[in-house]
């Protein structure tokens, strides 16, 4: 596999800053979830049918604001939408302790409306800085680079609650949040590259690029994360089941390394694969992965087929999503993204849930499975009548220049 798609990569001016900036400034981000469970479970002493509200309230409030703020930043620049949703994501961490039940279902709910975009604003700049040719290993790293965060997230948020307490836990957060959206106001990352913000300036009508086929990109992406979503709490249901509670933590690890390989081996490629044959290969993957029986490790070893392919098949909708639609909306482009992700995250928390305590751990694969599978099948008409690649401007790439040698 060779290195020097990441090599030419890192040589972009601000990439890097761009992508580190970007893992550090989601780690907060990534533990909210957990530290809102354990808060309303610890911290108000009520149960998780509780927490589980008011999660969800934050969900459905990111899933709205999502595309909105994306469509602002298009609209009105980064700063200033930075500035908002940072300041009221300090507003609600730091005053999250103080309010009641009722009135922290209602400040998640707004609070993931107003959240920083900082997910779908880093693949944005990266679609700016970065030429096409590069994007497949850009979105592969920064794929790469999220599931790292969300590795140290969750685990930074129990690691808080149960040691330091409720109240600087969330105090942490909210200085966590505060400092990375500072961070990015201050680095400023271009939304669109210097040869777009050249060209005549147009407004995008969303029918140019909110097609069936995006739609059913969209439709793709939240089958993805239904798959991921389900394996995982599948996972932990095998492990359980079969008195390997105290490895859970292992092997998610385990899991989460076989997609940062696949990632990592995805983008040096010199050729991009379909996201729909990435998300069915999986799929069906995961499907196979239920027949594995005996200790834990033989379920480990029969999941990282599937496992290589969950960084793939995500940065690949990224990819996709960047040449369908134009600089002009790919803000709220890779809003709707976000949202499609979320959204099959939340669907198949529950329905997982209940196929586990029905049925057992394996049918989760085996429905997870089959559903992003069906998923692609009936994307697949669409996709054939797929707009054509957006035509970027061509990106001057500024490299060491070679000695020249005068000849007479």
């Amino acid at each position: 596999m060779a290195l020097d798609p990441y090599k030419r990569l890192f040589r972009l001016p601000g990439v890097r800053t761009l992508l580190l900036v970007g893992l550090i400034a989601r780690i907060p981000t990534t533990a909210t979830g957990m530290a809102l469970t354990l808060y309303v479970v610890n911290g108000l002493g009520l149960g998780f049918g509780q927490a589980g509200l008011v999660t969800m309230a934050s969900t459905v409030g990111m899933a709205v604001g999502s595309p909105l703020t994306g469509r602002f930043v298009d609209k009105y620049g980064l700063r200033p939408i930075l500035t908002v949703t940072t300041a009221a994501q300090a507003a609600f961490w730091a005053g999250a302790w103080a309010l009641p039940y009722a009135g922290l279902v209602v400040a998640a709910a707004v609070a993931g409306l107003l959240g920083q975009p900082v997910f779908s604003v880093i693949r944005q700049c990266l679609a700016a800085m970065v030429p096409v040719e590069h994007r497949r290993a850009g979105f592969s790293l920064d794929s790469m680079l999220v599931e790292l965060a969300y590795m140290v997230g969750p685990a930074l948020a129990v690691a808080g609650m149960t040691t330091l307490g409720s109240g600087p836990t969330l105090a942490a957060i909210a200085v966590g949040l505060t400092g990375s959206g500072v961070a990015l106001i201050a680095l400023n990352p271009p939304t669109r590259s210097a040869e777009e913000l050249k060209a005549p300036a147009m407004k995008v009508p969303r029918r140019q690029w909110l097609t069936p086929a995006f739609v059913a990109l969209l439709g793709t992406v939240a089958a993805a994360t239904f798959v991921l979503t389900a394996t995982e709490l599948a996972l932990v249901g095998t492990m359980e089941h079969a008195g390997q509670t105290p490895w859970i933590g292992l092997a998610v690890a385990i899991w989460c390394l076989y997609s940062l390989a696949g990632g990592f081996v995805y983008g040096g490629l010199s050729r991009g694969v379909s996201p729909l044959a990435l998300i069915a290969g999986m799929g069906l993957l995961t499907v196979l992965a239920s027949l594995a029986g005996g200790d834990w490790w033989w379920l480990m070893l029969a999941l990282l087929p599937a496992g290589v392919l969950c960084a793939p098949s995500l940065s690949s909708t990224v990819d996709t999503v960047s040449r369908w639609v134009p600089a002009g909306a790919r803000g709220e482009a890779m809003g709707f993204h976000g949202t499609a992700l979320l959204i099959g995250g939340a669907l198949s928390a529950p329905v997982a849930g209940a196929i586990i305590d029905a049925h057992g751990p394996a049918w989760a694969f085996v429905v997870a499975g089959l559903i992003g599978v069906a998923m692609v099948l009936v994307a697949l008409p669409f996709w054939r009548r797929r707009p054509q690649p957006v035509e970027a401007p061509p990106t001057v790439v500024t490299e060491p220049a070679e000695p020249v040698v005068a000849t007479s």
